[in-house]
């Protein structure tokens, strides 16, 4: 969607900036932009890039990166503008304000609006476009709520719920990379041979394929993520660092323990969205394994049944 907007400003000479408050985010985008513009200097900003000068024309950036400049941008977009810690932080909203001309455009991209640009948008004071659908056109996939009881003591205990296991041995498609979500880093490193083990055993995984567990302070997370998205690895298991702004084509997703307090709605919309986004498979299983609804999860798959909704009219 951006595409078209960047050619124009970029053949108008002017400067743009594409920030993220997600590293995983700018790591994903900047080798999809400098295929698509091989005729521009680009350069991508984060806490331990190889780029440091930060002078391109088009600039893509962690918020905080954002801080180092001064009125620089004609074009200023903020992906991702509802995540953490973007939303909560004034001191990064102010830099991002600040690193945009007096002159200039701003643009906020994001799948979950939180309340305050609802109510803007609700008003008509942010001028808005709404995209239900993806660019294959298909519906977004719907979660399916699985119940496990005890399952927040089963996994505490190494243990997975015979719900997970059942849904393992009986996937539509068993040729589709596992995306698995946990509540805790802890919780993902415990549960990593145990689930290794149970694919194994269920003739999901060979031998000679495996699986990862990856989490923010993980100091291979860049690498395991750039294998899993090469398909080098069969299964992923992370925390909500992966809930958004990362594209692998043919993923089945599992939540593991959804009514826990981390995974709010909009995690909980986010991570659904990780499922059916390749035009070759857009319908990934969306699996959300729980020991009591909460609120989250319902209001997120009500929200996913909204778009599909609006989608339909289209």
């Amino acid at each position: 969607m951006l595409f078209p907007a960047i050619t124009a400003a970029l053949k108008q000479g002017k400067r743009i900036a594409l920030a993220s408050p997600r590293v995983d985010v700018i790591r994903e985008l900047f080798p999809r932009l400098e295929q698509a513009f091989q005729d521009v200097t680009i350069e991508a900003l984060y806490g331990g890039s190889e780029h440091k000068a930060g002078k391109s024309q088009l600039i893509l950036a962690t918020t905080h990166q954002l801080m180092r400049y001064y009125q620089a941008f004609d074009v200023l977009i903020i992906d991702e503008v509802d995540a953490f810690p973007f939303y909560l932080d004034k001191s990064l909203m102010y830099a991002a304000k600040q690193a945009a001309k007096k002159q200039s455009t701003t643009l906020y991209l994001t799948a979950t609006p939180r309340k305050n640009f609802r109510l803007q948008m609700k008003l008509g004071k942010l001028p808005h476009v709404f995209v239900p659908l993806r660019y294959h056109g298909h519906l977004l996939p719907v979660p399916k709520l699985k119940l496990a009881f005890h399952l927040t003591s089963q996994l505490a205990n190494k243990k997975l719920p015979n719900a997970f296991q059942k849904w393992l041995m009986n996937r539509q498609n068993p040729q589709r990379q596992l995306l698995i979500f946990g509540p805790k880093i802890s919780m993902i490193k415990e549960l990593k041979e145990v689930i290794t083990l149970l694919l194994l055993q269920t003739g999901a995984i060979s031998a000679s394929e495996e699986l990862q567990a990856v989490y923010a302070a993980d100091k291979d997370r860049e690498a395991k993520i750039k294998q899993f998205r090469n398909r080098e690895l069969h299964a992923l298991i992370t925390t909500t660092i992966l809930e958004r702004g990362v594209t692998f084509p043919s993923v089945d997703v599992a939540v593991l323990a959804a009514g826990h307090e981390v995974f709010n709605e909009a995690a909980l919309v986010q991570i659904a969205g990780r499922a059916g986004r390749s035009a070759d498979d857009p319908s990934g299983e969306v699996i959300f394994f729980h020991d009591g609804k909460t609120d989250a999860i319902e209001k997120a798959r009500q929200m996913i049944l909204d778009m599909n909704e609006r989608g339909k009219k289209l």
